[in-house]
């Protein structure tokens, strides 16, 4: 399961694909694979460098 950050607010969530629209702001995101896959993040499971 992978992280989505949306682009507009910063809401966090965890699911396999981005919804269509933000459940925070409403509003219609880009949404970014925030997913942590290197060993530096792995406690956290969320890459903080994707803002």
């Amino acid at each position: 399961m992978a992280t989505w950050r949306c682009s507009n607010c910063g809401y966090q969530m965890e699911q396999d694909a981005p919804p269509n629209e933000c459940p925070s702001c409403k509003q219609k995101c880009e949404f970014l694979d925030a997913s942590c896959y290197t060993p530096d993040c792995e406690d956290t499971k969320t890459d903080d460098r994707i803002k």
